[in-house]
């Protein structure tokens, strides 16, 4: 196997299963005609990683954005009350709507709870972890660009767009068919380091459009990508609208960087490998770096020594800390 197609079986390993992906968006799709079957609403849409589509499997949540008419809410937008008030009427309204049973629309949520910014809408049973969930978040429109959204947790409302990083992942698809196949990828990897830091989906999606070189094969990609994010991940990730600063305050960049550092290094000696034609080492390699599941040879005694010697010589490399 080369590595080309190595990357396109591990791709659908990681990628959603299709059916499940068009359940969701059905799902999603009976959300938005509800809700724009109500008086006070402006437009509702599917946003989150289903709307860029770079989910992963298995698909168990959505986020949906109802847009409310300030005629309709005058007080929403300001500090105080109103922010609780605006994810309790959209919860109410979403049991009233889609309540399984009695919706007046459609018969689906289970239960509904409001969260500090949404509420969260069960279509499967709420004991079950995994079940399905919708994240319905009212919000008031301040411009073309930018939409207030409550913050119940702090009695205010934010300033934030959504669709900025929606339209960034189009763009940026457009340009290079691996695009949303890749940040798949990424995320894949963060949940692999989970056990050394905790890393926010939304974090990885962020690095991928800072550091995801376009036009290059996929093992090029992944292997620019680790090297220019070790080096810079010391500067803030932020939201790259450039509204709501800091993605994970809590992020322990620390251990991301020695994560991010670790992949670089053996991805690094994997194009080694794939270079002087060693493709076998190379895949290994690649294993390494994202899991059990890319389809890698059994490991030869050749390879690990090979590997080790790559391996020692790149740790004596000065890194930039950024």
């Amino acid at each position: 196997m080369d590595i080309e197609a190595a990357f396109d079986e591990y791709q659908r390993a990681v990628d959603a299963d299709a059916e499940l992906v068009k359940v969701a968006r059905e799902r999603a799709a009976t959300f938005k005609a509800a809700f724009e079957s109500e008086p006070d609403v402006r437009k509702a849409w599917l946003s989150g990683s289903l709307r860029r589509s770079t989910q992963l499997d298995p698909v168990h949540d959505v986020d949906m954005v109802i847009e409310y008419d300030l005629v309709d809410h005058p007080d929403w937008g300001q500090p105080g009350p109103s922010a609780g008030e605006a994810v309790e009427h959209a919860r109410t309204r979403c049991k009233a709507l889609l309540g399984d049973p009695d919706g007046t629309f459609a018969e689906l949520v289970r239960r509904a709870d409001g969260r500090n910014r949404a509420a969260k809408c069960f279509v499967d049973d709420p004991d079950d972890p995994e079940a399905f969930t919708v994240d319905v978040m009212p919000v008031i429109r301040q411009s073309a660009d930018a939409l207030h959204i409550p913050d119940v947790e702090a009695s205010c409302w934010i300033t934030a767009n959504p669709e900025y990083l929606i339209e960034c992942a189009q763009r940026r698809h457009e340009n290079w068919g691996h695009y949303r196949h890749m940040v798949r990828v990424l995320k894949a990897w963060r949940l692999s380091v989970t056990g050394t830091v905790k890393i926010r989906s939304l974090v990885m999606e962020v690095l991928a459009w800072e550091y995801l070189p376009d036009g290059s094969t996929r093992a090029d990609a992944l292997a620019t990508f680790f090297e220019a994010a070790a080096t810079q991940v010391n500067l803030p990730i932020e939201d790259p609208a450039g509204l709501c600063g800091p993605i994970q305050p809590d992020l322990d960049v620390g251990a991301l960087r020695t994560a991010l550092e670790e992949a670089a290094d053996i991805a690094a000696s994997a194009q080694v490998a794939a270079r002087r034609g060693d493709t076998d080492e190379a895949l290994v390699l690649w294993g390494r770096v994202l899991g059990p599941e890319f389809p890698a040879p059994a490991l030869k005694s050749r390879t690990t020594s090979t590997a080790s010697a790559a391996l020692s010589t790149l740790s004596m490399i000065n890194r930039p800390q950024g």
